[in-house]
């Protein structure tokens, strides 16, 4: 593998990682909505110096409705959605929740990119089913249905519409260009919630605010230009296979950080979801998936 995209993926991996506790300490000053709107605002006014010093084109007009929905998708909805559910999910078991995307990835680009999606993609996938139905447990003397880890899917949803769907525009604008113009899209739609930002910057804790701007400067920048940058060259199913050691980074981090380690129930399933989503990688021999898919 090129060492390049090592490189992107071992940023990715430890910048998303580090962003899981992040957002639990953000929360102690601002609710979901400021949250994800100030790392968004934050994300874009970095990224509109970069896009002013390079002189970027702007998008073909045909081109700005899917711009713009991948953009809600890709940042309004998974970055909204994942401060959400982390007021009641820690940040180990939420990357555990969004370990997900590769999976739900795979299964978007079989079904709509037509990408190969053999006998042990679809085993893997009801292992990590059943593993993240565990994650989404929360006992206490009885089952019950977290609802925050619920959200938190709906967000890698969204987050993995995102990757799958940008396949061809990558291809057309460069992974570069096409992340500015869909972090601007998602800033966009996140503006409605701007009422009580300020009150809200000016009565949290200087930790709280240092820590969105850091969500908005690495874990929501870099890592996108990163899976970009390996989408372009290896495809929307194998460039986020990686994202499965992301909660591995998450954990540790969130330990050292916060002090902060999962359930047992969490991390049970959580093993259980990375068995499904490495079997999902597995390649069935050729000639013989042929035959078991029949």
């Amino acid at each position: 593998m090129d060492i390049r995209i090592i490189l992107a993926y071992g940023l990715a991996i430890i910048l998303w990682g580090s962003a899981f506790p992040g957002i639990r300490v953000a929360l102690e000053s601002y609710n979901p909505y400021h949250l994800a709107l100030l790392r968004m605002v934050t994300a874009a006014l970095i990224l509109l110096i970069f896009a002013v010093a390079v002189k970027m084109k702007l998008p073909d007009k045909k081109d700005i409705p899917i711009i713009l929905l991948l953009g809600f998708l890709g940042f309004s909805i998974y970055h909204t959605f994942l401060s959400i559910g982390e007021k009641t999910v820690n940040a180990g078991a939420a990357s555990l929740l969004i370990m997900t995307v590769p999976l739900m990835s795979a299964l978007l680009a079989t079904i709509f990119l037509r990408e190969k999606f053999g006998v042990f993609g679809w085993i893997g996938s009801l292992v990590a089913f059943v593993g993240v139905a565990l994650i989404s447990i929360e006992t206490g003397g009885q089952f019950s249905i977290e609802w925050g880890a619920v959200i938190i899917l709906l967000g890698a949803l969204g987050e993995s519409c995102y990757f799958v769907f940008q396949s061809s525009y990558l291809r057309k604008y460069g992974f570069l260009p096409f992340t500015v113009y869909t972090i601007f899209a998602g800033t966009l739609f996140m503006l409605p919630f701007s009422g009580g930002l300020w009150s809200a910057v000016t009565q949290a804790s200087m930790e709280s605010t240092l820590t969105v701007i850091y969500l908005g400067i690495f874990p929501t920048v870099i890592p996108y230009f990163a899976v970009a940058y390996a989408t372009a060259r290896q495809g929307a199913s194998e460039a986020t296979s990686f994202l499965y050691l992301v909660p591995a980074a998450a954990i540790f981090i969130s330990w050292i950080w916060l002090d902060e380690v999962p359930a047992l129930l969490s991390i049970a399933g959580g093993a259980l979801a990375l068995v499904g989503v490495s079997l999902t990688k597995l390649r069935t021999a050729p000639g013989r998936e042929n035959s078991l898919s029949n």
